[in-house]
């Protein structure tokens, strides 16, 4: 499958080959059901769901660490770090684990590689945290609904049930 998934930077295969049917067609998965390609959708509604979890489990800490405590810093202050910092490090270690982030969990779908049969693995949950971060990455798909982020890794977001 690694020949299907082509370069992170290369543009779509359009013209190369018969047209796909639906997305995920050429990486030999589903048209529907589990192991299906997650529709952007759902991907949207796993974001949204993470970064309400890391926004509450920083709210949670400044709340019970009290004024003072964070150097005196509002809550505004506090979340502007540590927001992208609680939600990158529990996409990195849920991927990396689980394959999945519990955002991801909620809405029924995971990260899967296409090139093997194995676990994402540390560095690829890592580049893709890294690269959704800079949010330009998801947003530029290929023909298979994936973006620069899953092409980098050699990954898909599928959906689990």
């Amino acid at each position: 499958m690694r020949d299907v998934a082509g370069s992170w930077l290369s543009g779509p295969t359009s013209g190369s080959g018969p047209e796909q049917k639906f997305k995920g067609e050429n990486l030999g998965l589903p048209r529907h059901g589990e192991g299906s390609i997650a529709p952007l959708g759902l991907r949207i509604g796993a974001l949204v769901v993470d970064w309400s979890l890391a926004y509450g489990l920083v709210a949670i800490i400044v709340m019970l660490a009290g004024p003072g405590v964070l150097g005196g810093d509002s809550f505004s202050t506090v979340s502007s770090w540590a927001v992208p910092l609680i939600w990158g490090v529990s996409g990195v270690v849920c991927v990396w684990l689980f394959a999945q982030t519990p955002g991801q969990a909620v809405v029924g779908i995971g990260t899967a590689r296409i090139d093997a049969d194995e676990r994402v693995g540390f560095v690829r949950a890592l580049v893709r945290v890294v690269f959704i971060f800079f949010l330009l990455p998801p947003l530029i798909q290929d023909e298979d609904g994936r973006g620069m982020h899953d092409r980098a890794t050699g990954t898909t977001l599928i959906r689990t049930r």
